[in-house]
């Protein structure tokens, strides 16, 4: 079940991250274009990055070391 969550979270993060290097680096946001500025389905997407990135900050302590 942790490891389906991991997935699921490390999965939003990395489209959020997508969309601010898209704002970065062609001044695009992704989000805003598919939903609306200021819609609450792009709020609730914004909301759900940051929740995932929170959440996998928990990863740094569950990293197992390779040897």
């Amino acid at each position: 079940m942790r490891k389906g969550l991991d997935y699921a979270a490390l999965t939003v993060v990395i489209i959020g991250s997508i969309n601010w290097g898209l704002i970065g680096f062609i001044n695009f946001n992704l989000v805003s274009f598919l939903f609306g500025a200021t819609s609450m389905l792009s709020k609730i997407i914004y909301a759900a990055v940051g929740i995932c990135g929170l959440y996998l900050i928990s990863a740094y302590g569950r990293i197992e070391e390779i040897d």
